[in-house]
């Protein structure tokens, strides 16, 4: 057993982000056996993440502000601290931050397979997409 290193916080790149997100891996793969990711992300106002999808799905928990959850049906799904939003595997979607607060979240996924489909990025989200019917969960 052992206390796992720090790792350092990393600025999201602005291919996958639309504003300034800020990503803290906390649990990593030891071996190829393993698959469980844990980062803790954290979004200025108004940032959100390009169209995306992983291959074994996702879970978002939040713990602070209020994110929001979108879906090529065009609903946006708006997540308070302490829910969690899960996405199925392949399922495209993007996550952001409402334009008045910061939100931060913890992600739960598994490595795929091949780790290039872990995360399949896409295009980034328009204005209209970000500011699609909200329903909150």
């Amino acid at each position: 057993m052992q206390i796992e290193p720090p790792i350092k916080t990393v600025k999201n790149p602005p291919e996958q982000f639309n504003g300034d997100a800020w990503a803290e891996m906390l649990v990593v793969p030891h071996d190829a056996d393993q698959r469980a990711v844990l980062a803790r992300v954290r979004f200025a106002p108004g940032t959100r993440t390009a169209w995306h999808s992983h291959a074994r799905g996702q879970y978002l928990h939040i713990t602070e502000g209020i994110a929001l959850f979108g879906g090529r049906d065009g609903t946006v799904c708006e997540v308070h601290p302490g829910q969690t939003y899960y996405c199925p595997p392949d399922e495209e979607h993007w996550h952001a931050a409402t334009s008045d607060c910061f939100m931060e979240h913890l992600a739960v996924m598994e490595a795929g397979d091949d780790p290039a489909t872990t995360t399949v990025w896409g295009e980034h989200i328009t204005d209209e997409e970000y500011n699609g019917s909200r329903v909150r969960a």
